[in-house]
């Protein structure tokens, strides 16, 4: 059976152009029907489009045994790396088709030529990118926690920015706590919600 090569697009919002990526996979000598695109986030796999290539737990891929994979870039997979390996694995393995990253050669398991060698450096390749990746995380957040560290050390406060009392929150307070005027009016006049006025009401009569 001849085998079908898919392109697989993916931008992450609506206003985004897919553009590029379609012309990478048209030079490939993609047929249009068979370029796929979604415009979705990249932090998980639940896109319509994507769950269409390599189908669902009520629903058979259009990717088969022998066919081809395309994407311009591993990006365009995803940004979550464990996710990406796999679905990786389960496409080459579970399925049996084959990847290929146009921007990162290394990252193609054709089985046109030297199919073994193919899997396993792209497999390898993938494996150092994902741990790669994920030292990069947990570096950015011994630097993040680092970072704060630093700051309280220096007596900067965490958190959002304290709401300062509005010019009139001294008279219209008194004006209510003497039952002059209503909770409601209150924060009508001085044009706080329910909760930022109990907040600073708490904090004036030192409870905060």
């Amino acid at each position: 059976m001849e085998r079908t090569v898919w392109g697989y697009c993916r931008v992450s919002s609506v206003d985004q152009n897919l553009e590029r990526q379609q012309a990478a996979m048209r030079n490939e000598g993609i047929d249009e029907k068979h370029i796929l695109c979604d415009k979705a986030s990249g932090k998980d796999f639940e896109r319509r489009t994507w769950n269409l290539l390599v189908g669902t737990e009520t629903s058979a891929p259009l990717l088969r045994k022998g066919d081809l994979l395309v994407v311009l870039s591993l990006d365009r997979l995803g940004r979550n790396y464990t996710e990406i390996r796999k679905q990786w694995e389960y496409i080459t393995t579970e399925i049996g088709a084959d990847i290929k990253v146009l921007d990162m050669p290394l990252l193609d398991t054709s089985t046109t030529t030297e199919s073994l060698d193919r899997r396993f450096i792209a497999d390898l390749v993938l494996q150092i990118l994902s741990y790669t990746a994920e030292k990069e995380r947990a570096n950015i957040r011994k630097r993040q926690a680092e970072g704060l560290e630093v700051a309280r050390a220096h007596g900067v406060k965490m958190g959002r920015p304290t709401k300062k009392y509005p010019d009139n929150w001294q008279d219209v307070y008194i004006r209510w706590k003497q039952n002059r005027i209503t909770a409601v009016d209150a924060m009508r006049e001085l044009n706080l919600t329910k909760p930022t006025f109990y907040r600073l009401v708490k904090r004036y009569d030192g409870k905060a």
